[in-house]
């Protein structure tokens, strides 16, 4: 069975991405930005293991919910474990919203990172920049960080 290691999950969520969703927080970060608020999700040996399908039976037993936000840590470095529960849950007919600190540009250049970034609806890229932290963006810590329609882009 595949497995992503993750920090937690966030049941129901109105601040990870439009509407109700569920919050895969995955483990495991290189970023390490300053003033990151899950400093915990860094280390690549906390956390925990569950299988996909768990996290898939969680999503089917709500019917509020609009779609899943994959955060972190960073979901790209469990790019096919994430792909697979994004492809998994788009066909429930629901939305992914993936958080990451790599920007698009750099994920278009990295082969491993293309079947997550497929499955992606909304991305919201860019790392955290105290510097440029601000509580009124919406979906984004910082005004660095890009809001994304992966379709758009990517057809």
């Amino acid at each position: 069975m595949d497995k992503i290691r993750i920090a937690g999950i966030e049941e129901e969520s109105i601040v990870d991405g439009p509407g109700i969703r569920l919050v895969v927080f995955t483990q495991g970060c290189k970023h390490n930005c300053v003033g990151c608020h899950n400093p915990s999700t860094h280390s690549f040996n906390g956390g925990s293991l569950i299988e996909v399908d768990n996290i898939v039976k969680m999503v089917k037993e709500n019917s509020l919910l609009d779609g899943i936000t994959l955060s972190g840590g960073e979901p790209f470095e469990q790019a096919l474990e994430c792909s697979i529960l994004a492809r998994k849950v788009k066909s429930l007919g629901l939305s992914v919203v993936t958080y990451t600190g790599y920007t698009f540009e750099q994920m278009l250049k990295n082969k491993k990172f293309r079947e997550l970034l497929l499955q992606t609806d909304i991305l919201i890229d860019g790392k955290f920049d105290i510097s440029k932290k601000s509580m009124m963006l919406q979906f984004r810590g910082s005004t660095n960080q890009r809001i994304i329609d992966v379709k758009k882009y990517l057809g």
